[in-house]
């Protein structure tokens, strides 16, 4: 993280209940030409009003104890409120740290974290980028990989279970070809046919051929001739 210093300085509020933890990065701030601390609260009783009036880009929160953060301040919403949010003071703590990340806060510093690793912070989250312990990287890299997993295993287990037989039938209802050409083409009789199709239907819930092949697509199975 560089120390990168923008025309426009970038507008802090600080939500820290420690009063000397609270002066102390005020202090810290005020001496970054690129920063400007827009307001600071130490009061349980602050509204979510109170910090977006202040039209702070970064909000930097102290600590995720439940008993301190405003009843006001519900973290499912942080992504919508059109400012970054910097958690400091943190434990290493995998379940904490995932429940953030999932709220929307970009950036997330343990509690031996130096100043100057809280300043970076707030200059790399403002620039759009993300900011985690190397020790919790692992956590974020495995998280994303067992929800891909766990989706893949569910668009494969919500895919018609369709015979070989079914799957050409489809593709080539597909092609707008009617039951008599299907009887051709696959060296079968119309009633054959016509009693695939509705078994097909049946399988898929689907009212119409178009719908059924429109089902079929949705749910993964790719038609071929």
């Amino acid at each position: 993280m560089t120390d990168t210093v923008s025309d426009e300085p970038i507008r802090v509020f600080l939500l820290v209940e420690n009063r000397l933890l609270r002066e102390a990065l005020v202090r810290v701030f005020n001496k970054r030409s690129d920063l400007l601390v827009v307001g600071e609260s130490g009061e349980t009783a602050l509204t979510l009003c109170d910090i977006l009036d202040s039209k702070c880009a970064v909000l930097v929160i102290a600590s995720f104890k439940g008993d301190w953060v405003p009843a006001s301040f519900t973290f499912d919403r942080i992504g919508k409120l059109g400012f970054k949010v910097v958690m400091i003071g943190m434990d290493c703590d995998e379940e904490q740290f995932l429940t953030t990340v999932r709220a929307g806060v970009t950036g997330y510093l343990l509690k031996e974290a130096s100043a100057s690793e809280v300043v970076a912070a707030v200059r790399s989250v403002s620039r759009g980028e993300a900011v985690c312990p190397q020790q919790l990287c692992q956590t974020l890299f495995r998280s994303v990989a067992q929800a891909a997993k766990e989706a893949g295993a569910s668009n494969s287990s919500s895919r018609p279970d369709l015979t070989l037989r079914q799957q050409q039938l489809i593709s080539l209802i597909a092609k707008g070809l009617t039951n008599k050409e299907i009887a051709s083409r696959l060296n079968l009789s119309e009633h054959t046919v016509r009693n695939h199709i509705h078994r097909i239907l049946r399988q898929v819930d689907a009212e119409s051929r178009s719908e059924a092949v429109e089902v079929v697509r949705a749910r993964g199975l790719v038609l071929t001739a």
